[in-house]
């Protein structure tokens, strides 16, 4: 696989597009690379997506670790490898653990999850694949974590949706050819996998 952009570098961006990426290099594991690397292309919008996503990574009402699982989530369906590479080690630090992570690589629901990790998996699989949740499903997400933290996770699976079809759609490879984490699957075999 090839990636469709060169990368970017710092030298160059125009002057003005400099300070957001001042912004993101304070941040980003892949320092200019992974979306950035597209999204530079378009600059305002990165400015928008950039805080946007300021918001849902690092300001989120969602707890760190369900925060990063959801983002896992996101990257299974969507067979995103950069986005799985990026975040499999932040969802490491932030608690989850090893046998949930190794479960969804391997497209499998997770066995081990914890009470709160099994809502969100539910919640974000269900929404991700069925375009929707069941009203108990959302009732049970709403009185478990509250509204808030129930609108900002849904927003994040959106928008994960977006950082996935941007790395797939530009082929953003791992770095320094790093093996890429991810089988990827057929859709529809990732769908009855993870609704099983």
């Amino acid at each position: 696989m090839t990636e469709r952009f060169s990368q970017i570098t710092y030298e160059d961006l125009p002057s003005d597009v400099r300070p957001l990426a001042d912004d993101i290099l304070k941040v980003s594991s892949a320092a200019l690379g992974g979306p950035y690397n597209a999204l530079l292309r378009s600059p305002d919008m990165a400015r928008r997506a950039f805080d946007f996503l300021d918001y849902l990574r690092f300001r989120t009402s969602v707890n760190k670790r369900l925060n990063e699982f959801a983002i896992l989530i996101q990257a299974r369906i969507s067979n995103a490898q950069f986005e799985w590479w990026a975040h499999e080690r932040i969802a490491r630090k932030a608690g989850l653990s090893d046998a949930v992570m190794r479960d969804l690589q391997q497209c499998q629901r997770p066995t081990t999850m914890q009470a709160d990790e099994r809502l969100v998996y539910d919640y974000c699989t269900q929404l991700s694949l069925n375009h929707r949740v069941s009203d108990a499903l959302w009732q049970e997400a709403v009185t478990a974590m509250g509204e808030q933290a129930v609108v900002d996770l849904t927003v994040l699976s959106g928008t994960y949706v977006m950082v996935s079809m941007l790395l797939n759609a530009t082929q953003v490879g791992i770095p320094d050819g790093g093996e890429a984490p991810l089988q990827v699957m057929d859709p529809l075999d990732i769908r009855q996998r993870l609704l099983a």
